[in-house]
């Protein structure tokens, strides 16, 4: 029976998630998204699949991140027409977030048709668009966590809370049939333990294959401890001293509910009643509405904290939410006294280039990076110590205060995904994905050498790599990208 598994995103980079699983003929996709970070690697999403959207029987989506879901509009455009199991808050974020993105790709389109029209080129089409996103939720399956279901002929299917953002999973999968049946957990994007507002992420103790993330797979976080003593002194020196504002780039789900809840339990602590704060993103705002109509999916404390407070949602009271444009040039003209979280979580778009614009330049002001910045971002740019950003084509010199605060990344560290691993019985083999290659090395190093629970077999997956699943636990490459079949 052919059972094969070949790798066609987030291969030694964090974005563009996407695995075909191959069972009895009939194809199984984990996942479909985007791939951000520099130009040049965003025009790649709009290089063709390497396999036919029409002979796809299903696909199984780990969460509703845009580099996990975004191209799907572009695939059912291709003509997949199958269904897309998911949990029923993915399903919900999804509708937030693809509807945005299809939206900023037409006008950012029609912007460039603009100008192409003047030099007589032919107009560009958008990746997808509004119609296409129509159709994306038309597709949607909802499955509960531990709701164990049939996504084809061999391919069986049980979501568990990955701890990540609201609704994101770990994906366990049964494929074939037994006694040659083999079982693939892929981890999605693990979140952290002892966060707040999710539950943390589920242990699995069973697998033949462990399809991993790596995303910060070299390096510790500071303590959830310290993360609030270093927050709270970023807000003590910029009160003190009478500085200028503090800007937040912020993923719109996750991180953004995150901090608001953050800022409504720390408020007298941090003294942040001196201050206006503003959620100044649309997208943010719809998705903390989703987060509020998801209440059973929160942690215990953040279920007993909400039964115990008094007045509004502790989601929705610690900060105003601009929704207008109007709105958010109006903060332009306020030098001081403000917290600005906007999106894009890596910079690259969204209101938080425009408040840049105010006050990147300003030696009173302060950045707060709180999340992965891909390779070629302005985030990441920032974070390496830039001296000047282009935005909107013009040079900005950087003379803010730059905070990389990575105690709140919603990514497991080292420490976590070994500690993650370690609950499987009988180390099964493991694939990295979702991770830089310098990230990955050093983490498959430390599954190899962890007396704890080494891994049978490792390794790090390579775009276009085709593995035979039943030859597990050895690696039997039916296709490497680098040419060398072991």
């Amino acid at each position: 029976m052919d059972m094969t598994l070949q790798f066609h995103g987030a291969t030694q980079e964090v974005t563009g998630s996407c695995h075909l699983l191959t069972v009895k003929g009939q194809q199984v996709l984990l996942d479909c998204g985007l791939i951000q970070g520099s130009k040049a690697d965003w025009l790649r999403n709009h290089d063709p699949f390497p396999f036919k959207a029409q002979d796809i029987h299903a696909v199984v989506l780990s969460h509703a991140h845009i580099d996990h879901s975004g191209r799907l509009p572009y695939l059912i455009n291709q003509g997949f027409t199958g269904p897309i199991y998911t949990q029923k808050a993915t399903a919900q974020l999804c509708d937030v977030m693809l509807r945005d993105a299809a939206m900023l790709q037409e006008r950012d389109t029609d912007r460039q048709n603009k100008k192409r029209a003047k030099h007589d080129l032919e107009p560009l089409e958008p990746l997808f668009t509004e119609e296409d996103v129509e159709q994306v939720m038309a597709q949607f399956v909802m499955v509960d966590y531990g709701q164990r279901v049939q996504v084809a002929d061999g391919v069986e299917v049980c979501l568990s809370d990955a701890g990540h953002i609201l609704g994101s999973a770990v994906v366990e999968l049964w494929l074939g049939n037994k006694p040659q049946q083999k079982k693939l957990v892929f981890s999605g994007d693990l979140g952290r333990a002892g966060m707040p507002v999710l539950d943390d992420p589920t242990f699995i103790e069973q697998a033949d294959l462990v399809l991993m993330e790596s995303t910060y797979g070299d390096r510790l976080h500071r303590s959830w401890q310290d993360t609030l003593v270093e927050l709270k002194s970023i807000f003590k020196r910029t009160i003190h001293e009478s500085r200028g504002n503090i800007l937040i780039p912020a993923f719109s789900v996750g991180r953004a509910q995150e901090l608001l809840y953050l800022f409504h339990l720390y408020a007298k602590e941090w003294d942040l009643s001196r201050w206006r704060i503003c959620l100044d993103s649309p997208m943010a705002i719809k998705a903390t509405e989703v987060y509020v109509n998801n209440y059973p999916l929160m942690d215990d404390d953040f279920k007993r904290f909400t039964r115990l407070s008094s007045g509004q949602h502790p989601l929705l009271s610690s900060a105003e939410f601009v929704c207008s444009t109007e709105e958010s040039i109006e903060l332009n003209d306020i030098h001081k006294g403000l917290i600005i979280i906007a999106g894009s979580g890596m910079c690259n778009g969204g209101r938080i280039r425009n408040h840049f614009v105010h006050n990147l330049w300003r030696k009173e002001a302060d950045i707060i990076i709180c999340g992965f910045q891909a390779m070629g971002t302005p985030g990441r740019i920032l974070v390496d110590g830039a001296e000047e950003l282009t935005i909107h084509g013009q040079s900005i010199k950087v003379a803010a205060s730059i905070h990389t605060v990575g105690g709140l990344s919603a990514h497991a560290d080292q420490a976590e995904l070994l500690s993650w691993y370690r609950h499987f019985e009988q180390s099964p083999a493991v694939i990295l994905v979702h991770g830089e290659l310098e990230a990955q090395q050093v983490l498959i190093e430390a599954l190899n050498q962890d007396s704890a629970n080494k891994p049978k077999n490792s390794a790090i997956a390579e775009r276009g790599d085709c593995l035979d699943l039943n030859a597990l636990p050895e690696f039997v490459w039916l296709n490497k990208a680098s040419g060398s079949k072991t």
